[in-house]
């Protein structure tokens, strides 16, 4: 399939009225253009840009589809569409989200053709403005591609649609800056699908809007765009002074308000360094923009090593629960799926699971919809019964099927269609899939994820999708910490960049201390003072551990880097391993 270039002849100037005229006169209700928005920005050449791709990174993922638009002043100047062959089968969730599958990509024409026609189109070397919407997905793609090929990249003014929006739609007005939501709240003529020139084109519209509500601020030509994203008020930049005399090593910070309340707890590995980076344009988030405007002092509380300052900061904002923090409110209450105790289980989603149990339930989630989730996943890889009664060993004279059993979804122990025994076969899937069994599961969904692509059911195939998504990160939560939250004691070391050691010792997946070693010196009298002034730790009666389960994790994390060394692990908890068929396998590279 050739590229092809759609010229578009004009006609659609925008008048003052916010309509737009086409050769027949009538009008279309659209936002205004940047007719309205100065003369500067009216002789920009702007190139909305949309890519479709088989994943998320340029490194490991390649472009399936590029639509591109390209206005001046109002004017659409030419359209840009093509499919692209990217050498690779099209995954089939890129196919949920897109529609685009294999098949349609086979005979399309490959990057090395299509890159050099779009750069071509848009003439970035030109002096044209690239537009998109979350800009760094799409430049990424496009700069890997032309350096791939040997390509000089234009290095072009880039405009991001996202920034834009963040700077003048307001959460009152809509609960994300997304394009769908932003093209519903400017009513674009294009409604955007997740393939290339659509999106490209309700992309546009969306520019537009953007552009009519930053004029009254005084954005009206190009280098007034270049910084419309990225304001800092006078009045914050001069609270710099702030960071002045902070320590530069690792620790916990707190923003206080005028009353010396904590507003705001946070980590750094340079504390200086990044209290400072609040009184640039990096620091974009409105709420802490608030919190900056009231705060009246910065606390240090410097540690020996990063990892313990990113456990002391979930430690205090458990403990003084800042204004301007985001963090689950129980944390020690989050659901689990498990198998309830009685004749014929079914699964079950608690909020409290006993450490007798951890074995045998996956979880912690970190929302009852995702636990939810997981539970209608597993449902619909194993045929067990969905009623909620406690069923008797012996069915009653009484009972009667349900629909469930009428369509082989379920054996009917109710009735006697399955005994205890035959019952325990079909729940043998579920328990492994509990424990560390989950790929005969996965096999099962993923089958039918594929039918379901194949029979273009994308809605049903995309929340099969989301469904086995949340099974596998449970799973893969609960076996990753089950070791952590059952272990007695845990001494590891890490080497430091200065040839010192970083020393962690955890107990039931808490960390009970940390200390540094020096460098050129022996760690052994630093690790025996650790392990006799560090917190003791009483064995949990609960499977979340002896701490939050964002605690434990960053402790697993910390764990799982390269060079750390297990110094001392005592008996009593399971193997530091994953299991070989368990979740790990399945979750993507870069994905939580």
């Amino acid at each position: 399939m050739a590229a092809t270039l759609l010229d578009v002849a004009p006609g659609g100037r925008l008048t003052l009225d916010g309509t737009t005229r086409n050769a027949a006169g009538t009008g279309v209700p659209v936002q205004l253009g940047l007719d309205e928005l100065g003369t500067a920005l009216h002789e920009v050449t702007f190139v909305v840009v949309d890519l479709e791709t088989t994943g998320g990174s340029p490194t490991g993922s390649e472009i399936t589809e590029i639509g591109a638009v390209k206005v001046r002043g109002g004017e659409v100047l030419g359209e840009f569409q093509t499919l692209v062959n990217p050498g690779v089968a099209v995954p089939p969730m890129i196919t949920v989200l897109t529609g685009i599958t294999t098949a349609m990509v086979m005979a399309a024409p490959p990057v090395t053709e299509v890159l050099p026609a779009f750069l071509e189109f848009a003439g970035l070397d030109r002096g044209s403005v690239l537009v998109a919407h979350n800009a760094r997905f799409d430049v990424g793609f496009l700069r890997h591609a032309t350096e791939r090929m040997g390509l000089p990249w234009p290095r072009p003014e880039v405009v991001d649609t996202v920034a834009l929006a963040r700077r003048v739609v307001t959460r009152d007005e809509a609960p994300n800056h997304k394009l769908s939501t932003l093209a519903g709240l400017f009513a674009t003529a294009v409604t955007p699908d997740h393939r290339a020139l659509h999106d490209a084109r309700a992309t546009v519209d969306v520019l537009h809007a953007l552009l009519g509500r930053l004029a009254p601020l005084g954005v009206t030509h190009l280098e007034d765009l270049r910084t419309a994203a990225d304001p800092v008020p006078s009045g914050r930049r001069r609270k710099a002074g702030m960071a002045d005399g902070l320590p530069s090593g690792p620790g916990v910070y707190q923003f206080l308000g005028p009353r010396g309340e904590v507003l705001y707890v946070g980590t750094a590995v340079d504390l200086r360094r990044r209290v400072r980076q609040y009184f640039t344009a990096a620091e974009k988030r409105a709420r802490i923009g608030e919190m900056l405007d009231i705060a009246t002092a910065v606390r240090p509380i410097p540690c020996a090593t990063a990892l313990e300052a990113q456990v002391r900061e979930l430690r205090l904002i458990a403990e003084l629960d800042p204004p301007y923090n985001r963090r689950s409110r129980r944390p020690d209450r989050r659901p689990w799926l498990r198998l309830t105790d009685e004749a014929f289980p079914r699964l079950s989603v608690v909020r409290r699971l006993p450490a007798a149990e951890l074995g045998s339930a996956i979880g912690p989630f970190h929302s009852r919809g995702a636990a939810t989730a997981a539970l209608e996943a597993l449902q619909e890889a194993v045929a067990l019964r969905r009623c909620s009664p406690r069923l008797p060993v012996r069915p009653s004279p009484t009972a009667a099927a349900c629909a469930l059993a009428e369509m082989g979804r379920c054996g009917a122990p109710c009735t006697g269609g399955q005994d205890r025994a035959a019952y325990e076969v079909a729940l043998a899937p579920a328990r492994g899939a509990l424990g560390t069994e989950l790929d005969p599961v996965v096999e099962v969904l993923r089958a039918r994820l594929s039918a379901l692509a194949a029979q273009q059911r994308y809605e049903e195939a995309a929340t099969e999708r989301d469904r086995l998504r949340a099974l596998v990160q449970g799973a893969r939560r609960a076996q990753r910490l089950r070791p952590l939250v059952t272990t007695p004691e845990l001494l590891a070391a890490r080497r430091a960049d200065d040839g010192g050691w970083e020393l962690v010792l955890v107990r039931y997946g808490r960390l009970a201390g940390a200390a540094v070693s020096p460098a050129r010196t022996d760690p052994t009298p630093v690790m025996d003072a650790l392990r006799a002034t560090a917190e003791e730790v009483a064995a949990p009666d609960h499977a979340c551990g002896a701490a939050p389960v964002e605690e434990t994790e960053l402790l697993a994390g910390w764990l799982e880097q390269d060079g750390v060394r297990l110094v001392e692990v005592a008996e009593g908890g399971l193997p530091l391993a994953w299991p070989v068929r368990g979740a790990a396998r399945h979750v993507v590279p870069g994905r939580p």
